[in-house]
């Protein structure tokens, strides 16, 4: 639609600009909130002159102005009416309500009309913009580890695996795209309003705000939010005791001021229209408070002053600014009230793909790619590793440093640590402080660039201890010369120059790069320290420990938070990393290293010390796991997520002692590791462990992110396993190929649970020969996969093959009627399978009947469930001839189906010759309330 004059002598192009005016006056009335842009922009342009102005401003009421103006314009003609319009299209944050009106009457300005210009004089609208402007300033570059590098964010970032939680942490898929975040998909809450994202250390919380940020500020988010403020959780810790401020105060002094606002329009807009905010609140569990919350009450007024954390709790608890959206991070483990919960999302880090896309985005250079690309193949436990994204970018960073000081540096081997992961890091700060070489050396010499920086290290090491002492995570510039650093010291990249959390205009803080780096140079610190009894090292270790808990004290504080004394906010999780990471700088493998820093005969004492207290702390926390004896799988053991921190620990220290003593000490058949939050990476560890177990074990760990990394590191251990349960895990065909190698070469797996992952027909085929080659595999979980009739055809013939094979789950695939036949054929006269699952696999009537005809030459089978599907009336008959005959099944599923009071007729008349079916369900069916009643006679042929 042209609106406006093409030229000064040509007539209006288009639909009349007058005409629409009168046909969208109640629209253009309900949604017009601001006359004074308006009024503005006419009376710039010379369409109304001030008197005009004048007598419409005297209307005590927005809607009346609006009225006024648009009787004004009209009187004025079509080139007033025209420009009217082209003022709403033009000032799009004051007037974003009209933005589907737009659409709706396809508007389209002519060249004359945006040849006149409207400035956006709304306050309003001023402030977003000033907002945008700075979100975009501030968030269009990523971190780096060195002030003098700049990357920018579009540049490098890349999604990560964002799964969808509901509000009994059960997973409901994954979220495509962050622009997908806002949206209503995963709500399990309406009435709430925060979105709670959690995720372990280094997954991608911060930076996933900060793309969630840098897309508003260039409205490319899918929302229509006018305001967006964001805040880290540690500025809360910052306040004193005695600190009181208001909503208002906290908005602008920690963000930004509205510029000439002297009737504070922009703060009474907010109130007015919460829903038009957008809150970010970056780290909840790295608030550290004294203060007590207890016996103060709720804040219900915008102006009041009170404590920021009151301020914080009644935003998220929608006490104040009731509508507004509130996005949330912390680590895993952190509790929320659920209450608050909108929506729950729990990061996982990168995948396989995401993990390629993210290494060619960080290596354009194709040799240097086709070396990293090479090196992430060979080894598993490194991709493993680069799946966390933190980790993954100090790896890339350091080896492209390294790379271009050193001739012969590659990416660490299969052996590397989350601790020489940052022990790679420091040296790459710490080389970065030496005066560059005209020349690229030819040699790498570790000690000698530790030696080197010994000082500069020490003195980072005891800032970071010095803030663990008094949790703390910001520090003054009193505090960094206290502890002996330079200024050129501030350079290397360990710290970061941060805003002022006092928004008083003070002194610059710094904090550490990341908390984890923070956690790491406080370990440094308690090894470095040479005039300290060695028990010393231990401290943090009785920090985590909880009172009268017999738990493994290096994982407890690593569970879910729970309020302590008078902080309900505290979260431990820091101190582990320490006690982690102490395990790593004192393990065997950095000694060497260690000794070029401390006395050796120092170390070897702190390193006596680690080792007896690990070796008693596993053996107390081995005794008290919950253990109970099954029947079918002899004892079993609830090893829960304490048990991955344990061998996290144990790993670090590659004690092959401890190692064994923890295998020995497992002395069960089965190990749970379900829902422990595994990554791929933590595979190495438990592989670690479990390669010494002597006897066979079973082994759950579903629910985890085990990826097909984690898979490839664990393949030494699946000699052992008589279960192999990896379900929902994100696993690909590649797995299988491990699987499939190692299992069929030892012959004792007896369960293989896959459920809900990624393979496919190809998969599907590799796991036939599973089936078919194991002489002792009784159970089999394919279900909701990607498996086709081709794979379903793969399967039902190593089933056919098999003689042991007892328990067969496919439900969610889709092997439609081909594959149905093949199973039809696997069925006949089959004389171990007992349970088997076809359910929502997209079969017809076809493939029914050709299972009815197999069934009746089947005595083995006793459940079968065929849920789902799209069997009708037409494989009635056949079914019910095979009930006559069958004598082997007992329940027979069929809910969801497509039979209607003719087939029932028709299975209820099969029953009627078969004692020994217990249950013929049809809940779901085309079978009415009304029609139910024929079939009262015989209770076995169910409807509810």
């Amino acid at each position: 639609m042209l609106i406006g004059r093409g030229s000064d002598e040509g007539a209006p192009m288009g639909p009349s600009a007058l005409k629409i005016l009168i046909s969208h006056r109640e629209v253009l009335v309900e949604q017009v909130k601001n006359t004074q842009c308006i009024l503005d922009n006419l009376l710039s342009s010379g369409f109304v002159c001030n008197e005009d102005v004048e007598i419409i401003q005297r209307s005590t009421t927005k809607t009346n102005q609006v009225r006024e103006i648009l009787e004004l314009v009209q009187s004025k003609g079509e080139e007033a009416c025209a420009y009217f319009i082209h003022i709403l299209h033009e000032a799009y944050d004051a007037y974003i309500d009209l933005r589907p009106w737009f659409k709706d009457i396809e508007y389209k300005p002519s060249e004359f009309l945006q040849q006149i210009p409207v400035v956006n004089t709304d306050p309003i609208s001023k402030y977003s913009e000033k907002l945008r402007h700075d979100l975009g300033r501030d968030t269009c570059f990523i971190t780096s580890y060195s002030q003098r590098e700049e990357t920018r964010l579009e540049e490098l970032y890349t999604d990560t695996q964002m799964e969808i939680l509901n509000d009994r942490n059960e997973s409901q898929g994954y979220l495509e795209s962050l622009v997908d975040l806002l949206g209503d998909n995963g709500v399990f809450n309406k009435d709430a309003e925060t979105i709670f994202i959690t995720g372990d250390a280094g997954v991608g919380k911060s930076i996933l705000l900060q793309k969630l940020q840098n897309l508003w500020s260039k409205r490319e988010l899918n929302t229509r939010a006018k305001f967006f403020f964001k805040f880290r959780c540690r500025m809360f810790s910052a306040f004193k005791e005695t600190d009181e401020i208001s909503l208002k105060d906290l908005i602008f002094k920690h963000n930004c001021y509205p510029d000439m606002d002297p009737d504070n329009e922009v703060f009474s807009y907010i109130l007015r229209f919460p829903e038009t905010i957008i809150f970010t609140f970056d780290g909840y569990d790295e608030i550290h408070s004294d203060f007590d919350l207890s016996n103060v009450p709720d804040v219900v007024s915008p102006e009041e002053r009170t404590h920021p954390l009151l301020v914080l709790m009644n935003l998220l608890c929608g006490k104040l600014l009731k509508g507004s959206l509130k996005v949330l991070t912390a680590r895993t483990g952190t509790e929320v009230q659920s209450r608050v919960i909108r929506k729950k999302v729990i990061l996982k880090g990168f995948s396989p793909d995401h993990l390629q896309r993210y290494t060619a985005l960080h290596f354009p250079n194709k040799e240097h790619l086709a070396l990293v690309s090479l090196q992430l193949d060979a080894s598993p436990h490194l991709g493993g590793l680069c799946s966390i994204p933190l980790f993954c970018w100090i790896i890339f960073k350091s080896f492209k440093h390294l790379q271009s000081m050193y001739n012969d540096f590659e990416l660490p081997d299969s052996c590397v640590t989350l601790t020489s992961v940052f022990l790679l890091l420091s040296e790459v700060f710490l080389s970065r402080s030496s005066p560059p070489g005209l020349l690229k050396r030819s040699t790498r010499c570790t000690a000698d660039t530790f030696r080197t920086g010994s000082r500069m290290l020490a003195a980072f090491a005891r800032l970071a201890l010095l803030g663990i002492e008094e949790n703390r995570f910001v520090f003054r510039q009193e505090d960094v010369t206290s502890c002996g650093l330079e200024e050129d010291d501030l350079q290397v990249g360990y710290l970061k120059p941060v805003s002022h959390y006092d928004a008083c205009g003070g002194q610059a803080t710094f904090e550490f790069l990341h908390v984890t780096l923070h956690s790491f140079l406080a370990a440094f610190s308690l090894v470095l320290d040479k005039d300290s009894e060695p028990t010393e090292v231990l401290k943090f270790f009785a920090q985590c420990e909880y009172r009268k808990s017999h738990r493994f004290p290096c994982a407890s504080c690593l569970g879910k938070s729970r309020p302590r004394d008078k902080d309900p906010f505290q979260n431990n999780a820091h101190l582990q990393f320490i006690n982690l990471f102490l395990c790593g700088l004192l393990s065997k493998p950095n000694m060497a290293l260690m000794e070029h820093l401390v006395p050796p005969l120092c170390l070897k004492k702190k390193r006596a010390v680690l080792k007896s207290y690990l070796s008693n702390s596993v053996k107390l926390h081995l005794r008290s796991l919950p253990r109970f004896k099954s029947e079918t799988e002899g004892i079993k053991v609830h090893a829960m997520s304490n048990f991955l921190w344990m061998v996290r620990c144990i790993f670090e220290t590659n004690s092959e002692d401890v190692a064994r003593l923890t295998a020995k000490g497992i002395s069960a058949d089965y190990l749970k590791l379900a829902f422990c939050n595994i990554y791929s990476a933590d595979c190495s560890a438990i592989n670690f462990v479990l390669h010494h177990h002597r006897k066979c074990l079973g082994v759950d760990m579903d629910n985890n992110n085990i990826c097909d990394y984690g898979v490839k590191q664990l393949r030494p251990s699946f000699s052992k396993m008589t279960v192999v349960r990896l379900c929902v895990n994100q696993i690909t065909d590649s797995s299988i190929e491990v699987l499939a190698e190692e299992l069929i070469r030892y012959k004792i797996v007896k369960v293989l649970g896959l459920y809900k992952n990624h393979i496919t027909d190809a998969g599907a085929k590799l796991v036939a020969q599973i089936i078919e080659e194991c002489p002792r595999l009784i159970t089999v979980k394919l279900g909701l996969n990607r498996i086709t009739s081709i794979g379903g055809k793969y399967l039902a013939s190593g089933i056919k093959k098999s003689k042991s094979i007892f328990d067969v789950g496919m439900w969610g695939n889709t092997i439609g009627d081909e594959g149905a036949e093949a199973f039809a054929e696997a069925l006949r006269n089959h004389t171990s399978l007992t349970n088997l699952s076809l359910s929502a696999n997209g079969i017809t009537s076809q493939g029914g009947r050709h299972i009815a005809k197999a069934l009746s030459e089947n005595s083995s089978l006793h459940i079968f469930w065929l849920i789902g599907n799209k069997i009708s009336d037409e494989a009635a008959s056949d079914l019910s001839e095979a009930i006559k005959i069958n004598s082997g099944l007992t329940h027979v599923m069929l809910i969801d189906n497509q039979f209607s009071v003719h087939g029932a007729k028709l299975l209820s008349e099969g029953l009627s010759h078969n004692t020994t079916l217990k249950e013929i369900n049809l809940k779901g069916n085309l079978v009415s309330e009304e029609e139910e009643k024929h079939f009262v006679a015989e209770p076995r042929l169910r409807f509810h």
